[in-house]
């Protein structure tokens, strides 16, 4: 039988109609194999892919640390480290969620909280602050220390003096308590360019601390009022946190830093000494546990992929 295909196939022969549906078939049929393996194979994959993330995200949300195992009694540390503010590391969820798990642990002695940050967000370290009075109330029996290590200022401080007593290292610097807001002024190099600004608002003062318009008395009159404000709740906070601790010192409250020594002799600190020395002298359970809670890859990449969608 003649291969209907050939290039001098005949058109007219009655098998060529048969073998032309015949091909067509086939080659359906295979076009449908390879959608079903490929369709199969991308399935797996994805479900490897999802087998990985949830390993993962498991092994990270379980802290396997020899520290952790320990069934007795024990220290419970909470870090805060960095930028104290939305997004970081160090932001009062993170923070509360591990001040409230170490509480409610029955074998927890005393809690320390680690702080080696420069300050941040007053809002976020109020909520810390608020958080560590409200649990300090609630579970009357452990104590709570504050340990500073290299530094600890602004709102960093603003944690600290919510704990029963403040230790630090004797080169800690400590302090800064004050608030601050700062900005550029770009109108004199917009004139010598040339450059005219042009900005739409409503509402007399929607552009205010626009940096490329001139500064109006009456909107930094209110900047003002509103740093006073806020630093004078800080002011609050640190005298009702320390109370008689603090020396009658006005430089205290403005805005320097200090050494661990001096801020002994300023009230702003307790002792000298770090987080072994409090576990194992002051709280009486030298084993330490870690709270602190950290973001686990998958968080990151979950995150990520937020942003990014």
């Amino acid at each position: 039988m003649s291969d209907p295909w050939q290039d001098n196939a005949d058109k007219t022969d009655p098998g060529f109609e048969q073998a032309l549906v015949n091909r067509i078939a086939r080659e359906f049929l295979a076009e449908q194999r390879r959608a079903r393996r490929w369709n199969i194979a991308f399935r797996v994959f994805l479900a490897l892919i999802v087998s990985i993330f949830l390993a993962v995200y498991l092994i990270g949300k379980t802290d396997i640390s020899p520290a952790t195992l320990k069934t007795g009694k024990h220290t419970a540390l909470i870090d805060i480290q960095g930028i104290i503010a939305p997004g970081e590391q160090a932001r009062a969820d993170y923070v509360t969620a591990s001040l409230r798990a170490a509480y409610e642990d029955s074998n927890t002695e005393g809690i320390i909280i680690r702080i080696n940050s420069p300050g941040g967000s007053p809002v976020q370290a109020g909520h810390v602050n608020d958080e560590i009075t409200r649990l300090k109330n609630e579970y009357p029996d452990i104590p709570v220390f504050a340990v500073i290590g290299d530094l600890c200022a602004s709102g960093g401080y603003y944690i600290a003096v919510a704990a029963d007593r403040i230790y630090a290292d004797k080169a800690s610097l400590v302090g800064s308590i004050g608030v601050i807001a700062a900005g550029f002024g770009f109108v004199d190099t917009l004139n010598k360019l040339g450059i005219e600004r042009r900005i739409y608002h409503a509402g007399d003062h929607k552009a205010f601390m626009d940096p490329f318009s001139p500064q109006r008395h009456e909107e930094l009159e209110h900047l003002d009022h509103l740093l006073n404000d806020i630093y004078q709740q800080f002011v609050e906070t640190v005298k009702q946190g320390r109370g008689e601790r603090l020396a009658d010192d006005e430089r205290i409250f403005s805005g320097l830093i200090w050494t661990g020594e001096q801020s002994i002799e300023l009230g702003l600190v307790d002792e000298l000494g770090n987080a072994d020395y409090v576990a194992r002298e002051v709280i009486g359970a030298e084993d330490i546990v870690d709270f602190t809670y950290r973001e686990t890859f998958l968080d990151q990449f979950s995150r990520s992929l937020g942003a990014f969608f």
